[in-house]
């Protein structure tokens, strides 16, 4: 027995020697590599930030500059996920109640058809069968025909309590027309989100024409002032939207000889996009709108007294977060925001909810300095916001402790051959996330450079050189 509990206690005082051995030879590695990243041209006047801990014991392997904070762009994303799963709860579903006031007389109502949305970033999306454009329409088609009612006034979409603005603050232009731009509204449908498809001339320099969109957009036309440039040079275009017309106008570049290129926009209005297409819905239903639409931020009626029909429920937070996470989705991080903001009686705006996420962090006790955080939304696309390295660590490391990581762990993507979210906006790349080396040492890394020169991609390859020595 005794020699039995003599050989474990060697074989423990060999592993913890080995493990610390392993953690310093990391540490001497990371501080060479690091040198050589830090020394090399592209961060001539660049700003770049590296916090590495060991996942088990907390122990810091490698710091420089993890409490100066830079923007993170889309590395950001962790911070909010996170938030929603803390404040939200990994079931929590979005409700939007489909209903109305008045009452019916021979098949008439008498007033309009109310919409009341809850913010959900789900609704006419395609990543899942049960909230396609089809899928919801079909739903909704289906509970008005029950009520009886063939004829109505038109739609009322009730935003009482919700901020109309859509784009957080510091949004760029070049990026608002874009897909990735898409902000969040009270009502969101098919991720506020469309394809333009186009064909490009044969030559450099000929013109690009726009062949269509998909799905059509209802009350909106797009003018092209794309050229077309060297095969191989990709998407170069920037959809811009109008200020005082509904014609909005692509510039830019795609390749030469395009016969179908498509690039993907925002949605200038989901509103007015989704109402038209559940009208069309209906009159092929042979239910019949006689008004029209409207959209009110302040509501006479009382909602608890609505007649509610329908009601469309989004798939849970658990699913959201891994498309947020895997596809770097900005819409669903204003969304959740957003939602966040209100569960916690603050406005709904991202501005609020990206507050209301940073006093979370720096409340938790996980040593979290609130200056640590200035964020302006909950996606990282504002050049506005700065986390440090520091904070997203902590807060990955609080995340690896709790009931619902795996759903959380489960989005992130893979680069470089380890479990890391990614980040680009201009002039900023960054990494961060979790990886378990060959000898079965976890860590929990951030990573972030503001202000390099050159191209993105050689930096990434910098930076893995430097991530490589965790493997």
């Amino acid at each position: 027995m005794y020699k039995r509990m003599k050989r474990t206690f060697w074989l423990l005082i060999v592993a913890c020697l080995s493990s610390q051995l392993h953690a310093q030879t990391a540490s001497d590695n990371l501080a060479k590599a690091w040198s050589t990243f830090e020394a090399d041209s592209q961060l001539q006047s660049a700003v770049a930030s590296i916090y590495v801990i060991d996942e088990s014991s907390g122990a810091v392997v490698f710091d420089r500059n993890s409490r100066i904070g830079l923007a993170p762009a889309s590395t950001q994303k962790i911070i909010t996920a996170a938030a929603a799963y803390e404040v939200l709860g990994k079931d929590f579903r979005f409700q939007t109640k489909f209903g109305y006031y008045s009452g019916i007389k021979r098949g008439r109502l008498a007033g309009s058809i109310v919409v009341l949305p809850s913010g959900d970033p789900t609704l006419g999306s395609w990543r899942w069968k049960s909230t396609t454009e089809d899928s919801v329409t079909r739903r909704i088609v289906k509970g008005l025909a029950q009520t009886g009612i063939q004829f109505f006034n038109g739609f009322s979409i009730d935003e009482s309590g919700k901020d109309e603005e859509a784009i957080p603050g510091g949004w760029i232009w070049e990026d608002i027309g874009n897909y990735y731009g898409a902000g969040a509204t009270a009502l969101n449908w098919r991720e506020n989100q469309y394809d333009l498809i186009l064909k490009s001339g044969k030559n450099i320099g000929d013109s690009v024409l726009i062949t269509g969109t998909k799905p059509a957009l209802y009350d909106y036309s797009i003018t092209s002032k794309l050229k077309a440039a060297a095969k191989g040079t990709g998407d170069n275009s920037v959809i811009y939207f109008p200020v005082t017309t509904s014609a909005l106008v692509v510039r830019g570049t795609i390749p030469a000889g395009e016969e179908r290129f498509v690039v993907s926009g925002a949605m200038p209005s989901p509103n007015g996009q989704f109402l038209a297409t559940l009208t069309d819905s209906l009159a092929r239903r042979g239910i019949a709108k006689e008004g029209r639409d409207e959209t009110v931020s302040q509501s006479n009626y009382d909602a608890s007294k609505l007649t509610v029909f329908h009601t469309e429920v989004s798939p849970p937070l658990d699913s959201m977060s891994y498309w947020f996470l895997k596809r770097s989705i900005n819409l669903y991080g204003e969304a959740f925001a957003k939602r966040i903001a209100i569960a916690s009686n603050h406005p709904f705006t991202s501005e609020d909810g990206a507050n209301v996420i940073a006093n979370l962090w720096s409340n938790k006790g996980i040593g979290i300095d609130r200056n640590e955080l200035h964020t302006y939304d909950g996606s990282g696309l504002s050049p506005l916001n700065r986390v440090t390295t520091h904070a997203q660590v902590s807060v990955l490391q609080y995340a690896k402790k709790q009931a619902w990581f795996s759903g959380y762990f489960s989005g992130f993507p893979e680069f470089n051959g380890m479990k890391l979210k990614s980040g680009t906006i201009n002039r900023v790349k960054s990494f961060c996330g979790y990886h378990t080396s060959k000898a079965g040492k976890s860590y929990i890394v951030s990573y972030i450079v503001n202000n390099y020169n050159g191209a993105s991609s050689s930096l990434v390859q910098k930076m893995y050189k430097v991530l490589n020595e965790l493997k």
